[in-house]
């Protein structure tokens, strides 16, 4: 069993700034892929931004320039940090990691269960 627990969400005033986390826990063999998603009321979830385990990084072109993903391999962590928030970056964050766990074969995806992000004006 894997356990994804998210925290960092809130309010803030558009053009500052927040830090996302995200820790898995459980029977982890080893991670691949480390994202993160947004929904936004009434919108399909989309990508925000993903980073591989080796290193390799891909963002949405609405946050490219503002917002950053890294991950701490070593406490199976994965952060975003947001800068320069717009309204239009408020969303329920969800973080979405790969997950081979040691207890069967295969890879397997894990959701967090949302963080909502709020930017007011």
């Amino acid at each position: 069993q894997v356990q994804l627990v998210e925290s960092g969400g809130g309010l803030v005033q558009a053009g500052g700034s927040l830090r996302l986390s995200c820790a898995a826990s459980g029977s982890i063999f080893s991670i691949s892929a480390m994202g993160w998603y947004r929904q936004a009321p009434g919108m399909q979830r989309e990508l925000v931004a993903a980073i591989r385990s080796g290193g390799p990084t891909n963002y949405a072109d609405s946050v490219k320039g503002r917002f950053t993903i890294s991950r701490d391999n070593a406490k199976n962590t994965v952060y975003l940090q947001m800068n320069s928030l717009k309204l239009e970056d408020t969303a329920v964050y969800y973080c979405r990691v790969e997950v081979r766990p040691t207890t069967r074969p295969g890879d397997y995806i894990y959701w967090g269960q949302g963080t909502q992000v709020t930017v007011s004006s």
